[in-house]
């Protein structure tokens, strides 16, 4: 019997087990992947320009917009199914295959036509080489899909960490010799190059070419969606750099996308670590209504804990950091790093919502929602661009997500038969705590120190976390926020020797 059969016939307590022990690997990931790549954004930052940045940018864009466009929903769909998925590989992997070749030739084709668009002569050839990692992309084994099915993450760690590693190595040397863009898309290719090797050295299964269309097809019943879901979110997460490289400029397009992936960096990486691991969870207890309206309220009150204080701190000290590990080249991001750092304490809510809907099989939801949220999007965002640049562009991708994230929100207790005030604590009491948090901080930099050094920056957010862990301590005490038993659990299924 396969593993995946075995997980669905497992007691309750042993799949939570395995889920909080899959958490700790994603989370252990998660961090290890965001220090580096924390540390690399600092040092490029400091051996290239903005515009080279913007560069990069171009030919992501223009990758992402051909990938988003064909997304099968294979992965989710063979994830999201309860029996064994063993005969559905060959087939998936083969139409991925056919895929990755059929975009490259894509992007190669086009790429005159995007430098055109955006008034960069130079960023064809870009294009054309960074298009050669959907290829890699394409060839992964599809045996890995195991790893997230069956909550393997100890496995996946390794998969992905050697990516991480090699990219790392490779796009610092590189930019250390030419000080170019070259040294980002050599770091690309590197990566993901690696990353495929990796996948047929750690996972045993040996995809072959099968053309059974008729499995092909139950995949995409349920990939359909997603795919509509992929390129509403892609519109989302990327419209505005299309816009703003386009309307406000390349080196414009680099301020920006350095902003974001600041402000958001943390919040992202904390709401792709639980989705990671709450989606195939959700996608077993999909009958099971009780227990699955308690473990998302469990998800939502540690990804809320996890996610507000990184906000926050990124909020307020937003222009330490950028003069302190940028230089004063990059002090024009502040205001959109600011801006974001909200966007991001607004989406960890809706990512922790959203995962609901595909989980249980049904993504039609979660893609009507973001169809709403990409009108708001379009509407905001010239205006607010044209009166503010690249700030009104993060105001236009905040202003536009708070509809949304309340609609999905009731739509999330109206599936649970819930209330509002059962979820009050959970939201209400983390942004509470982030304004003492915030208080506290500006308090210290105002009476404390004239100007702020990189000791005094470390030590403003050991202040910061000391107030938000203290207060959370209070409000275990006073208002049953019960964080600390959440831990204390989550900690004892972590060393669990149950066998599973």
């Amino acid at each position: 019997m396969s593993d995946s059969i075995n997980i669905l016939q497992m007691p309750q307590e042993s799949l939570s087990v395995r889920a909080v022990k899959s958490g700790f690997w994603v989370f252990l990931l998660r961090v290890i992947q965001l220090l580096f790549q924390a540390v690399k954004l600092i040092i490029l930052a400091n051996l290239l320009d903005p515009y080279n940045f913007g560069m990069m940018g171009i030919a992501l864009l223009t990758m992402a917009i051909l990938e988003t466009f064909s997304t099968t929903g294979f992965h989710a769909a063979l994830i999201q199914k309860k029996e064994d998925i063993k005969s559905y590989l060959d087939i998936a992997w083969t139409v991925l295959v056919l895929r990755g070749f059929i975009l490259f030739a894509l992007i190669y084709l086009i790429a005159p036509y995007v430098s055109y668009l955006f008034n960069e002569p130079k960023a064809t050839l870009i294009i054309q080489i960074v298009g050669i990692s959907v290829i890699f992309r394409a060839f992964t084994n599809i045996g890995v899909i195991y790893f997230r099915k069956d909550l393997q993450f100890g496995k996946e760690f390794f998969y992905q960490l050697s990516s991480t590693l090699i990219s790392f190595i490779v796009v610092i040397s590189v930019a250390l010799l030419l000080r170019n863009v070259w040294a980002l898309v050599f770091g690309l290719l590197a990566g993901e190059f690696v990353r495929v090797i990796v996948s047929y050295l750690i996972h045993p299964y040996k995809p072959r070419l099968d053309l059974s269309f008729e499995k092909a097809k139950e995949l995409f019943g349920f990939g359909k969606w997603v795919l509509g879901s992929s390129v509403l979110l892609f519109f989302l997460i990327h419209g505005d750099d299309v816009f703003v490289g386009k309307f406000l400029g390349t080196t414009m397009l680099g301020f920006y996308q350095v902003a974001y992936r600041i402000s958001n960096m943390s919040t992202t990486e904390i709401t792709h670590i639980i989705s990671q691991v709450t989606f195939p969870t959700y996608s077993k207890l999909q009958d099971n209504i009780p227990k699955l309206r308690e473990a998302y309220s469990r998800v939502l009150q540690v990804t809320v804990f996890l996610s507000f204080p990184i906000a926050g701190l990124i909020f307020v000290l937003a222009p330490d950091f950028t003069e302190i590990f940028l230089g004063e080249k990059w002090m024009p991001i502040v205001p959109s790093m600011q801006a974001l750092a909200f966007w991001g304490a607004l989406r960890s809510i809706g990512s922790a919502t959203g995962v609901v809907f595909t989980s249980i099989g049904k993504p039609k939801i979660l893609t009507k929602i973001q169809l709403g949220h990409l009108i708001l999007l379009i509407i905001l965002i010239y205006p607010l661009s044209k009166h503010c640049g690249i700030f009104g562009t993060s105001l236009a991708v905040v202003f536009a997500s708070l509809i949304p994230i309340v609609c999905t929100f009731y739509i999330m207790l109206k599936l649970f038969q819930s209330t509002i005030q059962g979820f009050y604590k959970i939201l209400i009491l983390p942004f509470i705590n982030i304004v003492i948090m915030i208080s506290v901080i500006i308090i210290s930099k105002t009476y404390w120190f004239e100007t702020v050094r990189i000791f005094h920056f470390f030590l403003f957010v050991l202040f910061g976390l000391i107030s938000y862990l203290s207060v959370t301590c209070l409000f275990d005490k006073f208002f049953c926020y019960r964080m600390q038993i959440i831990i204390k659990n989550s900690l004892l299924e972590l060393v669990h020797r149950e066998d599973v």
